[in-house]
This record gives structure tokens, C-alpha cells and sequence, in this order.
């Protein structure tokens, strides 16, 4: 866990005599943070400044500085600076972004009786989940699980048929949906929560206390807060294959609105957006070709990729692992992916091969904020950066890209910048890959949990012994359990199969309450589920499932 302390920092209070509208304590705010290692906020209403400065600058200068703007001042007892931005104000907080993270700190924030400023430089706000992402994703996954499910359902006395696609339709279909989601979860909380305050414009550091906003016209407004929450989010990140940022290739964002069914896509990367999108277009009648650059699902469990790679080539997908294109070209026609073992031509190319935090432009230097190497805001688990007053949540961070990470994060980050104590714990986190069979994991698996230095014992449960699967005539997949060894704490679940994200949150909730695999196999599941698969498996650290009945107990 990562933490940071304060830097040593000298308090003041300065009443202000002069002022006569809130333009003149913003002016007043300016001459103070012309100082060199100054920080100042200036309250009209109560006549006053708090000031945080590094020690090297006099009470005398202080007040040099504010005659020159015409006003006076003299100096408080120390200690009276937290009267400054009181009641009468209210704690201010500035958040960077408009997505989950951000929306959700502000709900919080503001019903802690804080006054929110939300700052989004985009056409829209919402971030991406609702936008770009989860939400059109699994509209149009679904739409594909409805179109493959006509064609190759396994019930014989039912007639398959090929679907006719129009994928305009669905495409108004799913941006219909988004825009309802959008206007619920987010315009209409700022049309109907005074407290909280849109400004459109992309932001930027001015200084630790102050954030320059940038509005489309060119002008720029200045703002001071108490505290500053970033949640900018994170964009698809482009490798540097050589042709490839000269040709008209797609992200997720493009293909995610594409009105035509590509006749043949290239899809670059072997993680989750790459993984799901490559399957939904294969199974709206793409002929799909998946390079990635090792394995599929690389930083899991080999077996789950493994198994996806099976169900995809089984479905008429080709996969090339460990593949990287030496570069790639567009003729105009379509384009030639270059790669060792011979070019590749498709009419589209969708390059997810991961995303990148959106943080180049918020001038981070000057507020003294750490990043790691590739742009992500490092932050602890109570969301703080390196700045005391100074917090960050969601894809622009260091921590797992998830929506509901994010969100988790933003009220925590709420919490904290408005006076309370609150940790983010992600050790039981769960995460789904929505493919169909699906992917889902939580915890630790085997070498996560030798890296940990713990001795583990594992069982896998092909899905045939699960009686829901065999109804379903559906058993690709399996469930695995990772335990530790001698006490038989549950310390991971992977699970490859149909409806896997709907099975992992009893994992989650076990593994979260140090639930043992005896205890597991001891609860109660209901008959048929595919969850029911989770007792099973944890049964077999004990004994044979191939032995038990048809509703083991």
C-alpha cells in the first residue's frame, strides 16, 4: 500500500480590509499566490485568507503583495485559518471529469455539504462506461448472443435459421438506450442537485490550489478549491506499429457505432475489449481474425485463455498468438496487416490493445502530483495522490480499470476529502470477461498466491458435472477453486462459463468473509443453477464429485 506524507508547510491567517465584491478577493487570492511557495484562499463574506506557505516568505511580504492591489491587511493567531472557507462558504471541491468516479464523489461530496464543481472538456459527460463502453458493449453482445442462439442452438426439435442483421437497426437500438442511460444517471442529477456545478472546458494545473479551465471559445476561468478530485479517465492506447496511425482503423469507440458488419475484421490484442468485441462481430457474420500479442487473457490463469481460444476457433474465429504486426497499410480498398508469418487482408482493423490514462494534459508537474511511468496518477487506499489535498479515482489511476472500482473510489475519495476515513479494499474484487462462455476470477489464483509466499491447493470442476450445464447442453467450461493449504481458506475462484459473472459474486462474498472451502461445501445452493457449481467444486477437495448424487448435499 502506498502512502504519502505531508510536506512541512507554515499556516496563516490574514484578515483583509478593502474588499468590496467577490471579484476583489479573487484579486486579493491572486497577488497572495504570486508568491513564490504561497497558497492562499480568500473569503469575501468573512474578510479573511488562508494562506499555506513553505516559510520562506515573510508576514511583511504577504501584505506587500495586497497593497499593491490596493487592499490591507494584518495577521491573525494561528489556527484561526480554518474558520476561512467555513460555514459560511462551505468546503469547495473541484473534480476533473464527469464519469462514474467523478459522479459519484460529488453525490457524496455535496450531500457532506460541500460545494462541487465538476469540470468536463468533452461533448458529453458520463465518462466512458455509459458512453463508450459497458453499456454499448453488452448491448451489442447481446444482440450477437441472440443472433448465434437462432443459428446454433442445441435443441434438434427447434429449426436453426441464419438471421438476416441490420446492424444500423441495432445500432439506433443501442445509442437510444445509452442516451436514456446518460440523461438518467447524469444530466439529470445536475439539473435537479443545486450543489453541484457544471463548467465546460479541459483543465489544467495552474498551481497545486488552482486549476486553469479552458473553454472552447479560448477563454479561461481560474479555479480555487479546497480540495481536487481527478477522475479524467482513460482513452484507447495505440501501439507503435509502423503505417498504423496513417490508416482509418478503428478503436472501440468506432466499432462500437459501426453501422456495417465488416466482411472481414482484424482484431489486434488478447485482453478483455479485444476478446468480447472480436466474438460479438464474429457472431454477427464478420469473419474475424484475433492476433495477440502472447496468450489470450495474459495476466490470468492460462487455462481460461486457453479455453476461450477453443470456444473461438470452434465458433470460426482463426487466432494467431504471439503474433505483432511488423506494420501495417491501407490501399484504399482495405488494409494489409504485415506480420512474419505473411500479410493479412481485411476491409477493417480494430486496434485494443489497451487503454491509456487520460492525465497529459492536467500540467500535473506543477501541482507536485506522481505519476508511474506510463501516465497513471498513483494514488493509496484512501484514493490520496502525493499532495495532501489532492485525491484521484477510476481508469486514471493506478488501480484496476473497472466502472465499479471507480465508482467505489469516487465516494471514497468523497469521503475522505470532506473529513472522514475511508479504504478502498480490492482484495476481493471480481472481475468478468463477458465473451460467451464468459470469464469471471476473483482473488488470487495459483502463481498470485505463490508470489504472496502461500502454499495452495487447487481443484477444478469441468462444467459436465454440473447438473445446470448438462440441462443447458452447455458444459464448455470449468469452475476452479484456489485454496490455502492446511487451513483451507478460500483465497481465488476462476470460473470459464456460460453466465460466469453471474456465478463469481458468491466467490467474492466468501472469499471477502474468510469463508474455507469446507465451509462452501457445506451452504446451501439451489437446484438447477450454475452457481450451484461453486459448492461442487469446493466438495472436491474432499471427496469425488464422479461419486455424488445428482443434488449432492
Amino acid at each position: 500500500m502506498k502512502t504519502f506524507e505531508d510536506d512541512t508547510m507554515t499556516l496563516l491567517t490574514l484578515q483583509i480590509t478593502g474588499m468590496t465584491c467577490e471579484h476583489c478577493a479573487r484579486s486579493a487570492e491572486e497577488a497572495l499566490t504570486s508568491l513564490p511557495g504561497v497558497q492562499a484562499r480568500v473569503s469575501y463574506k468573512q474578510g479573511r485568507a488562508a494562506v499555506e506557505t513553505e516559510g520562506r516568505v515573510t508576514p511583511e511580504q504577504l501584505f506587500e503583495a495586497l497593497a499593491s492591489r490596493g487592499y490591507g491587511g494584518r495577521l491573525l493567531e494561528t489556527g484561526d485559518h480554518e474558520a476561512v472557507g467555513g460555514d459560511d462558504d462551505g468546503l469547495s471541491v473541484a473534480i476533473v471529469g464527469s464519469g462514474s468516479a467523478a459522479f459519484a464523489a460529488a453525490i457524496e461530496a455535496a450531500g457532506r455539504g460541500a460545494r462541487v464543481t465538476l469540470i468536463e472538456g468533452g461533448q458529453v459527460i458520463g465518462g466512458t462506461c455509459v458512453n463508450v463502453g459497458c453499456v454499448p458493449s453488452k448491448i451489442m453482445i447481446r444482440a450477437a448472443h441472440v443472433a448465434y442462439v437462432q443459428a446454433h442452438h442445441p435443441f434438434p426439435g427447434i429449426s436453426h435459421c441464419t438471421p438476416r442483421i441490420d446492424r444500423a437497426a441495432l445500432v439506433r437500438q443501442q445509442q437510444g438506450r445509452v442516451e436514456e442511460l446518460r440523461h438518467a444517471k447524469y444530466e439529470r442529477i445536475l439539473e435537479n442537485d443545486p450543489r453541484i456545478d457544471l463548467i465546460r472546458g479541459w483543465a489544467r494545473f495552474g498551481d497545486a490550489h488552482s486549476l486553469i479551465v479552458q473553454r472552447a471559445e479560448g477563454a479561461e476561468t481560474r479555479i480555487h478549491a479546497d480540495r481536487i478530485l481527478l477522475a479524467t479517465g482513460a482513452r484507447p492506447a495505440i501501439p507503435a506499429i509502423p503505417g498504423l496511425v496513417d490508416t482509418p482503423y478503428w478503436t472501440s469507440t468506432e466499432a462500437l457505432v459501426a453501422e456495417q458488419v465488416p466482411r472481414h475484421l482484424v482484431v489486434l490484442g488478447g485482453s478483455v475489449v479485444a476478446l468480447e468485441l472480436a466474438q460479438a462481430f464474429l457472431r454477427l457474420g464478420a469473419e474475424v481474425t484475433v492476433m495477440a500479442r502472447s496468450r489470450f487473457l495474459s495476466k490470468e490463469d492460462p487455462a481460461l485463455g486457453e479455453g476461450l481460444v477453443q470456444v473461438f476457433e470452434e465458433e470460426g474465429a482463426r487466432v494467431r498468438l504471439h503474433t505483432v504486426p511488423d506494420a501495417v497499410r491501407h490501399d484504399g480498398h482495405g488494409f494489409i496487416v504485415e506480420t512474419s508469418a505473411g500479410d493479412v487482408r481485411c476491409d477493417r482493423l480494430l486496434v485494443a490493445t489497451g487503454r491509456r490514462p487520460n492525465t497529459d494534459r492536467l500540467d500535473l508537474a506543477k501541482a507536485g502530483v506522481e505519476t508511474a511511468a506510463h501516465g497513471a496518477i498513483l494514488v493509496d487506499d484512501h484514493m490520496r495522490t502525493s499532495v495532501p489535498h489532492i485525491f484521484a479515482a477510476g481508469d486514471c489511476t493506478d488501480q484496476p480499470q473497472y466502472v465499479y472500482v471507480a465508482a467505489a473510489a469516487g465516494t471514497r475519495a468523497a469521503v475522505n476529502m470532506t473529513g472522514g476515513d475511508a479504504a478502498l479494499d480490492l482484495s476481493a474484487m471480481p472481475a468478468v470477461v463477458f465473451t460467451e462462455p464468459a470469464v469471471a476470477t476473483v482473488g488470487l489464483d495459483e502463481a498470485r498466491a505463490a508470489a504472496h509466499g502461500l502454499a495452495t491447493d487447487a481443484r477444478t470442476l469441468d462444467l459436465e458435472y454440473v447438473p445446470r450445464a448438462l440441462a443447458n447442453f452447455e458444459t464448455r467450461g470449468f469452475i476452479k477453486l484456489v485454496a490455502e493449504r492446511g487451513s483451507g481458506r478460500l483465497l481465488g475462484a476462476q470460473i470459464l462459463a456460460t453466465d460466469a459473472g453471474e456465478i463469481v459474486q458468491s466467490a467474492a462474498l466468501a472469499i471477502h468473509n474468510r469463508m474455507t472451502v469446507q465451509d462452501l461445501a457445506g451452504q446451501l445452493f439451489p437446484y438447477l443453477t450454475l452457481v450451484e457449481g461453486l459448492k461442487l467444486c469446493a466438495q472436491t477437495f474432499q471427496r469425488d464429485v464422479e461419486t455424488l448424487s445428482c443434488c449432492a448435499g
